[in-house]
């Protein structure tokens, strides 16, 4: 009875080791929670290319404003003209423009809603600028001809003619130029404020790593594990166009197309935790989660532009697979002359990346399950 609770006592935790695990908990949660939020506390308009066009003093004027801005929200880059605007922003180098000629703000909300947010402040500022010049004019214009009215209100000279009236166009200015904005790529009608496409972004990316994870643990043997992500791709893809185009209508485009990319987003991130896994055992399960959650979900940028975040995680996020993916989604749905090469190549790659470290652990593992033959007839002749 004595052994048996001196035993019981003995497996018992210690005090100190579950106050440990609770702070380590706090920590994990901590992390977590930092991954999740740090996107949106850390992005900021900045660096957004963007087109102008105008008179150069105007633009002058313009970047001028625009410079004393730290950061800078807009990166401006030359256009020749709309149509050359337009262009530019269908295929995705550019996410708007301003004209400053017969003032116009051209956006793209299907590239980001918070992009369209920021070009319609300059929009609203634009025009109030524009009004406080005209109002300006006018209050001179109205001085002006005041003055001239006191001016020849007193009795004419002998010989002098009237004073010589100027024409209404050239008393008073004109209407106050009207600033338009013309979204050259909307959004569509079933998905008004990009939150559907925003909110897929995840569920996408936890898919494939819980299907990674669930093969891994699950299968024995590399090849029936790479079956099974073959076949996770080929179902998968098609059963989120169904539900995210077809059911909720948040994807546009060619269903076919939208559907592959998606069963190789899962498959990319699926394959990729198999590796893992292959290659370090279940440690390896945990530090692809950690990779695919934490650190690429977060750059992925599907909610506001990759330009946004601090330099260079942005950019580093599009080569991960929740940035890729979400691009190449993004284009395939709103910006069919955008290039996509880049992105079904970081897709691609990185499938591939998990199936060469799932055939490395494969073939490490059936190497150190073989005896030489020598070490075989040592032991047996001992």
């Amino acid at each position: 009875m004595a052994d048996g609770r001196a035993r019981a006592s003995r497996a018992r935790t210690r005090v100190g080791y579950a106050a440990l695990f609770g702070i380590v908990g706090a920590f994990v949660i901590g992390v977590v929670m930092m991954g999740f939020v740090w996107t949106a506390a850390a992005s900021t308009p900045q660096n957004l290319p963007v087109g102008i066009s105008g008179p150069a003093d105007r633009v002058e004027a313009l970047e001028d404003a625009l410079a004393e801005q730290d950061p800078s929200p807009f990166e401006l880059i030359a256009v020749d003209s709309r149509e050359d605007a337009i262009e530019q922003i269908e295929d995705r180098t550019l996410y708007g423009a301003i004209l400053l000629d017969e003032p116009e703000v051209l956006t793209a909300t299907a590239a980001g809603p918070a992009a369209g947010q920021a070009l319609n402040a300059v929009a609203t500022q634009l025009q109030a600028q524009i009004s406080e010049a005209s109002h300006n004019a006018l209050v001179e214009k109205v001085q002006q001809l005041g003055a001239a009215l006191a001016s020849g209100g007193a009795p004419s000279a002998p010989g002098q003619g009237a004073p010589q009236q100027k024409a209404p166009s050239e008393a008073m200015p004109s209407a106050v130029p009207h600033v338009t904005v013309t979204d050259v790529v909307p959004l569509a009608d079933t998905d008004p404020t990009g939150s559907g496409f925003t909110a897929a972004s995840f569920p996408l990316t936890l898919g494939g790593m819980l299907g990674g994870i669930l093969l891994s643990l699950l299968i024995v043997g590399t090849v029936r594990r790479l079956v099974g992500l073959l076949v996770l791709g080929v179902v998968a893809g098609p059963l989120a166009a169904l539900i995210l185009q077809t059911w909720f209508g948040i994807l546009q485009g060619d269903w076919l197309v939208n559907a592959a990319a998606l069963g190789l987003m899962m498959t990319a991130t699926a394959a990729f935790i198999i590796g893992m896994n292959a290659v370090f055992g279940q440690i390896g399960i945990g530090i692809g989660a950690v990779i695919t959650v934490l650190i690429a979900n977060p750059l992925a940028s599907a909610a506001v532009p990759w330009q946004f975040l601090p330099e260079p995680w942005g950019a580093i996020g599009q080569f991960f697979v929740p940035g890729a993916g979400s691009n190449l989604i993004r284009s395939l749905s709103y910006f069919p002359e955008a290039p996509t090469a880049l992105h079904w190549t970081v897709l691609a790659g990185w499938a591939v990346l998990g199936v060469v470290l799932a055939l490395i652990g494969h073939f490490r593992d059936q190497a150190d399950m073989r005896v030489p033959g020598n070490q075989f007839e040592t032991v047996h002749a001992a």
